[in-house]
């Protein structure tokens, strides 16, 4: 798997790694550092999230601020594909006020798996999800109803997130009642699908201002994310 993520106060000047004039690159205010701090999560619920998957998605969110992809993240999403898909693998917490607001069903892509997800691509018409950081962005109303668009930050993994339409929706293959008939939920094309009933309330808390990270032991991307190593001190090392 991978080691314990450093606290975000280990990071480093990330006009040096990544490479970047320093002028690009943001400080993280004493408020925004306990936002993405595990220590200042450690006595607030956060569900049945595996804390390593946690303090990975606060390191590369943190990562993405100070690099000055967002600016003042409202929220953040987890998706753990590690899980299986009739597992509540979805969360959503709030930056701002350090709760959990959200702990959901996600559905993952046909040809990612069965009820286990175990393959990940960011290639057209592979109908796989993708790993990686996202930026919720514009919301909209498609084939699937309201949606959400997702803006891939990974290159090479999910950067190909708006060519491939992969979005955050609602669909009816994803409840607990298809997950106990069919031993797995309904899968989509690739896009994280929730359940109708709370699909459009979960897309409005999260557009805009969000970062969604979804996550799978993936050795490649567990190396090669600038957000899982350029801004840490730390490697990640996978078995």
């Amino acid at each position: 798997m991978f080691t314990r993520v450093f606290p975000i106060r280990s990071l480093l000047v990330c006009a040096v790694l990544m490479g970047v004039s320093a002028a690009v690159c943001l400080p993280l205010t004493a408020k925004t550092r306990a936002a993405f701090s595990a220590d200042a999560w450690s006595d607030i619920d956060q569900g049945a999230i595996d804390q390593r998957v946690f303090e990975l998605a606060l390191g590369a969110a943190a990562c993405a601020v100070k690099s000055g992809q967002i600016v003042n993240p409202s929220t953040l999403t987890i998706i753990d594909y590690s899980q299986p898909s009739t597992e509540r693998r979805l969360w959503v917490f709030d930056l701002h006020r350090q709760a959990l607001l959200y702990e959901e069903l996600v559905a993952h892509g046909k040809e990612s798996g069965d009820n286990m997800a175990t393959r990940f691509s960011n290639e057209m018409n592979s109908h796989q999800s993708s790993l990686g950081l996202f930026l919720t962005e514009d919301t909209y109303v498609g084939r699937n109803g309201y949606s959400l668009r997702l803006r891939g930050l990974d290159e090479g993994f999910n950067d190909r997130a708006h060519e491939r339409a992969i979005v955050m929706h609602g669909a009816p293959y994803v409840n607990d009642d298809i997950g106990r008939t069919m031993g797995r939920l309904g899968r989509s094309w690739g896009c994280p699908a929730l359940r109708e009933g709370v699909a459009r309330a979960v897309i409005d808390r999260v557009k805009g201002t969000g970062i969604l990270f979804a996550y799978y032991p993936d050795s490649e991307w567990l190396k090669s994310s600038k957000y899982l190593n350029d801004c840490q001190t730390s490697a990640h090392s996978t078995n």
